[in-house]
């Protein structure tokens, strides 16, 4: 007989004794989500964003309440969202100061869905360079200023190398002008994370591949031996589907002939990689 007194995790609050309850919290390394959740105040206009579902699927997993999350990749705001919806701190970076003002404002001006945690949570929004080991410093200082010293959970959703460019800044990585400097970036970026993470609490990789001049580039596996070089523990590699990628909609056919009349594989796929410091 299992005994449910010894599995009790640190880093969630989940109540063991009614695991079977918590049908919503994937446990598979195949993740297959048909649609965009575009509730609340998530919407897809940002070219770029994630869907929600996969924030979410972390923040629950392997935060609790009042739990603060950092995101050096904001974007449109995706995962400050979750944060605010669920209960937990969020901390942003953002390379661009438009996007930043778009989510602050969409975090203080719009009601959200009703909250699963506390209501006194926080909302830090910084604008910079992710790679500059300074702007932690302003997350320490943030940190600082609500009694807190690390982040329990780090999700990036850095660009996909130069597929789609964010901004002209050189120091943006969709304008790495070679593969090895997008690496050597990013790996960046997961250093100076670690350095505010909390001791054996998870971080967060999504990324995709590209294909160049007939040769299949693998981002995934490129940041996931960053992350390892960096000191982090390789805990799960999931495949998400790509289905209703804005890039390929109406364009199945084209896509599928192109293939057929090479020696290439359509991606369908992209890599969601968890670590743990």
């Amino acid at each position: 007989m299992v005994s449910y007194t010894s599995l009790v995790p640190k880093f969630n609050d989940f109540d063991m004794k009614e695991w079977r309850l918590l049908s919503d919290i994937e446990t598979d390394s195949l993740w297959l989500i048909d649609r965009r959740d575009n509730s609340g105040k998530h919407e897809g206009g940002y070219h770029g964003n994630f869907i929600p579902q996969i924030p979410r699927q972390f923040i629950k997993r392997f935060t609790k309440p009042g739990d603060t999350v950092l995101d050096p990749f904001m974007g449109g705001g995706t995962t400050a969202y979750e944060c605010e919806t669920l209960g937990r701190n969020f901390i942003g970076i953002d390379i661009k100061q438009d996007i930043v003002d778009y989510v602050g404002q969409r975090l203080l001006g719009q009601p959200s869905l009703p909250l699963d945690g506390p209501k006194n949570t926080f909302s830090l929004l910084l604008t910079g360079d992710s790679t500059a080991p300074e702007m932690y410093d302003l997350v320490r200082e943030g940190l600082a200023h609500e009694a807190r010293e690390k982040v329990q959970l780090v999700i990036l959703h850095p660009p996909y190398f130069d597929i789609l460019k964010f901004s002209d800044a050189p120091s943006d990585l969709s304008n790495a002008k070679t593969l090895a400097d997008f690496v050597e970036k990013f790996g960046q970026v997961v250093r100076n994370c670690m350095e505010v993470l909390e001791d054996d609490r998870h971080l967060a990789v999504v990324i995709g591949d590209k294909y160049a001049r007939g040769r299949w580039l693998p981002l995934g596996f490129y940041c996931m031996q960053e992350c390892m070089n960096a000191g982090l523990t390789l805990k799960s590699i999931v495949v998400k589907n790509m289905d209703g990628s804005r890039a390929k909609q109406g364009k199945t056919d084209i896509w599928r002939y192109r293939a057929l009349s090479s020696d290439y594989y359509v991606f369908k796929h992209e890599y969601i990689l968890l670590f743990k410091k």
